[in-house]
């Protein structure tokens, strides 16, 4: 509530000041508090009101409050946004590489400068605390930041004299239009993964975020305008199954990419796949965090505390699943007493380690999961389902939740919860733990707790996950490496960000060429007498 009050006071300053808002020219034009309010498109480079008659009511988490109405859009909305990005393509991809990579310069200094705003309306609309939500905007700079250095990325290779005065070359270009599928858990990171390197390669863009927090990806669109990103290279549609079947479907969209859940990831790479479209898809996550006996207790249990509750669990990386291997199983009472000191409290209430969850429905579900797992066998160490929030009764919260004595067959631990749930199992040796691991169908995360060198080096060698931190609880990479996901939380053949993502957004165009040494002409000027012959 407070929060509403306090965009007001934005909305209201920047109307009365004018140039002396601290930021370069941006205005939320799309976007505003009660229920009045409609998120707009972006086609063209306009911000575009929808003449649709569905509409989706998007509700503040901490309050149940409705922030604004979200559009389905119509099926011309669709078609104008990719024959706008299709039409674009034509001089983008023609535009220099020194030109978008000062575009890319512009975007992110913008972003940087503005991580509050947008920081303030992902926790307005996703719930997430406001420090969660500056580490959103940073990871998702951080691909901006390296989508700077296109100029040594998009370099292609060259062999001169493969044969006699025959040279091949190979370039790395543009696709054509692109489109990007987000989820609601990252709504600025999981755009900032996509758009800008797809822009700074060539490609145009058609960007559907999650219905249920658009915003943060309105204010990016807002400052790639400003940025210098020409009309129709970056549009924005909004919806939810149509919106996706469109993508999937239309002719001028040559690649997809997708983060969000493994029922709408093997849709979207099937249909999109069947329709010839190239198609990387991030889905769901069971992700490990195996503790040896031999670990710095402190260490590892403020690590697991945090990777598992962070972000109300709501994270693909979470956490979410402790092995405890031997004697380490005796710390639970510990990590119950940190996990109890944690504050729950909308995201931006100060102290709060997490918010809500992001709708009712999702508590629901992590309430009958929870349930499951204690009808099933599984001890229930701290219950966090109870909680009310002073101030905020009606948010969907959940407080942190521990599930110990859990079984590889129990609910809780076969699905994916996003929710502030540890669910903990015991096993004698680490080669057991690797097992358990590496018969979980998911590929994104592992991380082991650790003082042993061998143990780290064993572990990291047999376990059969994309992406393996050493003490280091969520290892996801830093954009110059590439996200890396396996399994049944990938799909497709090329990742994201990174060298990965720049062969993502590009293809190879091999040029061989033959220049006849005997075909050069004379360079010396001829000073006798012409005669024809």
């Amino acid at each position: 509530r407070e929060l509403h009050i306090v965009f007001d006071m934005f909305r209201l300053l920047r109307s009365v000041c004018g140039s002396l808002w601290p930021r370069s020219g941006i205005s939320v034009r799309f976007y505003g508090a009660g229920s009045g309010a409609t998120t707009k498109l972006f086609i063209d480079g306009d911000f575009v009101e929808s003449t649709t008659s569905e509409w989706i009511d998007l509700h503040n988490p901490a309050t149940n409050e409705v922030v604004t109405r979200v559009p389905c859009s119509t099926e011309d909305e669709m078609e104008a946004a990719a024959s706008a990005a299709r039409n674009a393509f034509k001089s983008w991809r023609d535009t220099s590489v020194l030109t978008r990579q000062q575009i890319m310069f512009k975007l992110q200094n913008l972003i940087r400068s503005n991580m509050g705003e947008l920081a303030r309306s992902i926790t307005l609309e996703q719930g997430k605390t406001l420090p969660d939500a500056e580490g959103d905007v940073l990871r998702g700079l951080q691909v901006v930041e390296h989508a700077c250095s296109v100029t040594s990325l998009q370099l292609g290779e060259t062999l001169p004299s493969i044969s006699k005065d025959m040279d091949t070359m190979s370039y790395r270009i543009p696709l054509g239009v692109c489109a990007g599928i987000t989820p609601f858990n990252f709504p600025a990171m999981i755009p900032l993964w996509m758009f800008p390197l797809a822009l700074v390669c060539g490609n145009t863009f058609v960007l559907k975020p999650s219905e249920r927090d658009p915003g943060a990806a309105m204010i990016l669109c807002e400052m790639a305008k400003e940025a210098g990103v020409p009309d129709g290279v970056l549009n924005v549609i909004h919806g939810a199954k149509e919106a996706v079947n469109f993508i999937c479907d239309a002719p001028d969209i040559r690649a997809i990419s997708f983060v969000g859940s493994n029922t709408a990831g093997e849709y979207i790479y099937d249909r999109g796949s069947r329709n010839g479209k190239r198609v990387q898809a991030n889905m769901g996550a069971k992700n490990h965090g195996v503790v040896m006996p031999d670990a710095n207790k402190e260490h590892t249990l403020n690590q697991l505390v945090g990777a598992a509750f962070g972000a109300a669990g709501q994270r693909c990386m979470a956490l979410s699943t402790a092995v405890f291997v031997g004697e380490s199983k005796d710390w639970m009472p510990d990590l119950i007493e940190r996990a109890k000191k944690l504050k729950v409290n909308a995201g931006d209430q100060p102290g709060a380690d997490l918010g809500p969850l992001i709708t009712a429905e999702a508590k629901q579900r992590v309430h009958d999961l929870v349930q499951s797992g204690v009808d099933q066998g599984a001890k229930l160490e701290l219950d966090g389902r109870n909680i009310v929030v002073s101030g905020f009764e009606k948010g969907n919260f959940v407080g942190p939740t521990v599930l110990s004595h859990v079984q590889p067959n129990m609910r809780c631990y076969t699905e994916e919860i996003f929710g502030p749930v540890l669910v903990a199992l015991a096993v004698d040796t680490l080669d057991e733990a690797v097992d358990l691991i590496n018969n979980n169908p998911y590929g994104n995360g592992t991380a082991i707790f650790t003082t042993s060198g061998a143990t780290a080096r064993k572990f990291q060698n047999d376990i059969d996950v994309g992406q393996v931190g050493i003490n280091v609880p969520i290892p996801v990479p830093l954009p110059m490496f590439s996200f890396t996901g396996s399994r049944a939380s990938f799909r497709g053949d090329t990742n994201f960000y990174g060298k990965q993502g720049i062969n993502f957004y590009t293809q190879v165009k091999t040029i061989t060429q033959l220049w006849r040494t005997e075909d050069v002409a004379h360079s010396k000027a001829a000073t006798v007498m012409p005669t024809m012959k």
